[in-house]
């Protein structure tokens, strides 16, 4: 089981060439993918999350689940949207230029995540405009998808970002 609490990492030895710290907007380049990782969350957490959020006995009620429609119990896809935002924040939107994000668009959840199912965060730049209208900052459209180890997609979506653009030195 992969904790919460863990520090992830970039996966598969590419990463941006800037920092977290120091990303702008010029840094994300259209057909870039980048895969971070690992996340998961164990039953317990599942029912915590999901009796609080989303009390749906697919997700509270262990027992019930196993003869449910998912053959056991699975995570609400708000809480995988959870996992997705920890990765998301902790590698991808830049921590000095994100200016928060207008909302996402397709959100799909295809295939449920299952206690001390690890997942891991695959992000492809799909598109980067500097705004016509505020020209210091631009608009980042971002493929997101979350995985689990046999690639199965808990959840699927596609983001947008307003980020700064660098400032001059």
């Amino acid at each position: 089981m992969v904790s919460a609490h863990v520090t992830t990492r970039a996966l598969g030895g590419h990463d941006f060439a800037s920092p977290i710290d120091d990303r702008w907007f010029e840094d994300y380049r259209p057909g870039e993918t980048f895969e971070y990782g690992w996340l998961g969350v164990t039953e317990d957490e599942i029912v915590e999350y999901a009796t609080r959020y989303d009390p749906q006995r697919i997700h509270t009620d262990p027992a019930w689940a196993e003869d449910g429609p998912f053959g056991g119990l699975i995570a609400s896809g708000w809480q995988s949207a959870g996992l997705m935002m920890r990765l998301y924040c902790d590698h991808y939107v830049s921590a000095v230029a994100s200016l928060g994000s207008p909302g996402v668009d397709e959100l799909r959840w295809s295939s449920p995540l299952r206690p001390d199912d690890p997942v891991r965060l695959r992000v492809t730049v799909a598109e980067a405009r500097v705004s016509r209208s505020k020209p210091d900052r631009g608009l980042v459209h971002t493929e997101v998808a979350l995985l689990t180890e046999d690639d199965r997609c808990p959840l699927r979506l596609r983001a947008m970002n307003l980020l700064l653009v660098r400032p001059p030195r």
